[in-house]
């Protein structure tokens, strides 16, 4: 999970000065010590660490933080402060030309995950109302044109490609012809890597750019690799100058350091980051929100996002209305879980609620929990529609029944079951009216 370590290490710092009536200087000092070994400790730059903590230093030191009656609660919302502002202070979205018809340069080191990365930004620009085309301009890996088709297969988006040519701008600039002559009005050139950065790709990639003169060019980094990441990223802007950042695999990446330092030493946002494999597992970077995260506070406007892309406003409807006449079914139940699975799993949607600290995340043992949803689904699936409809009539018999029929012990049965009805208070309590906090949830603020 992104910024593991660093989360569960700052939470530790900070529940220490919570538990405290007033705060000397001397508790301020040994608390920055924490902050700043857990700051390396997470591969965040030595510059950036020593600024932030001399920032957040002088002002916990303030006499209205002193003076308070909440001085560690202070101190936490000065690092929090201080954490947004790291990243970027604000979410940089990506911009579209006001010529109607935009050009993405994808660049960056090989083994970053640019091609997919190509793909997963056709997947999220489909969903925001855009009509994207793949623009093959790696000529030099073996298997890229090949990989950027199937990548433009799988998420339903036409691929250029011109096979036998060997000028990247050439073939980026008949692609522009193509795709405005096929009705798209957003092309994302794929383009070529290197192990790492030299000359000659620097030059091939300014050719490109003058010749096709982009809205965006947008780096690919890949976050388990720290600090060569944010060496990746200065490098680049130093010598083509980019726009934004993609920050690949930070679902994997436990520390958290480039996606911290990043805009600090280069001034350039992360735009997105890769929170998956699946091609819908690219989301708008958020400082606000991942600052929450790591600070214990959950994100619940990601968790509302979420819940908003996978619930149209008929089936929320339609799910009140059950609860309302108290006729939520395990169909219902199962349909539950499975819109669950689609928000990332019971991992991802708990590490979004405040108060879940990885401590909490450990003891509930996901693995075993995500294992259960399996089972839980295998259950309901062995069961006829009548059951599923009505399981007051799951009599001993049927839960045999249902038991060989999924392989199951009847134990298991019965703790779906009881699990089904604690989800239906759980679920009529959250209505709560038209004001209810699912409904909330589905509809908006």
């Amino acid at each position: 999970m992104a910024f593991e370590g660093l989360s569960e290490k700052l939470q530790g710092v900070f529940k220490g000065l919570k538990g405290k009536g007033s705060l000397t200087e001397a508790d301020i000092n040994a608390a920055m010590r924490e902050v700043k070994l857990a700051l390396l400790e997470a591969d965040v730059n030595f510059k950036v660490v020593k600024d932030f903590v001399a920032s957040v230093k002088e002002k916990a030191l303030g006499e209205d933080v002193m003076a308070s009656l909440t001085p560690g609660q202070q101190v936490i919302k000065i690092v929090n402060e201080e954490l947004i502002d790291l990243m970027g202070g604000t979410s940089s979205k990506l911009t579209y030309s006001p010529k109607g018809f935009t050009v993405y340069m994808m660049v960056g080191l090989q083994g970053t995950g640019k091609t997919t990365t190509c793909g997963k930004l056709a997947n999220y620009l489909k969903k925001n109302g855009k009509v994207p085309m793949l623009c093959a301009c790696d000529i030099y890996r073996p298997a890229a044109i090949d990989q950027l088709e199937v990548v433009g297969k799988t998420v339903d988006t036409p691929v250029f490609t011109m096979r036998d040519c060997k000028e990247p701008e050439k073939i980026a600039l008949a692609a522009i012809k193509e795709a405005e002559k096929k009705g798209c009005n957003v092309l994302i050139v794929d383009t070529a890597g290197r192990l790492q950065i030299d000359e000659e790709l620097m030059e091939e990639l300014a050719v490109l750019k003058k010749a096709v003169k982009p809205h965006e060019i947008l780096l690919v980094v890949d976050a388990l690799t720290g600090q060569d990441a944010v060496n990746a990223a200065e490098g680049f802007n130093e010598k083509l100058g980019i726009d934004g950042i993609i920050m690949t695999k930070m679902d994997g990446d436990s520390r958290g350091g480039a996606a911290l330092s990043t805009k600090k030493v280069t001034g350039r946002p992360v735009k997105f980051v890769g929170m998956g494999e699946k091609f819908d597992a690219l989301e708008p970077f958020h400082p606000e929100r991942m600052a929450s995260r790591i600070l214990g506070m959950g994100d619940m406007l990601t968790l509302i996002e979420k819940a908003q892309e996978d619930y149209d406003e008929k089936k929320a409807i339609e799910l009140e209305k059950k609860m309302r006449r108290n006729k939520f079914t395990l169909e219902d139940f199962l349909d539950q879980m499975g819109q669950i699975k689609k928000m990332g799993g019971i991992g991802s949607v708990l590490g979004m609620m405040p108060g879940m600290n990885n401590k909490a995340m450990k003891n509930l043992d996901m693995e075993k929990s995500e294992k259960e949803f399996v089972q839980m689904e295998a259950i309901i699936l062995s069961m006829t529609r009548e059951e599923r409809e009505n399981p007051s009539i799951l009599n001993a018999s049927r839960r045999r029944r249902i038991a060989a029929g999924c392989g199951q012990p009847v134990s298991k049965i019965n703790q779906l079951v009881k699990r089904y009805e604690e989800s239906k208070k759980m679920m009529k309590s959250m209505m709560g009216g038209r004001g209810g906090k699912m409904n909330r949830m589905f509809r908006g603020f």
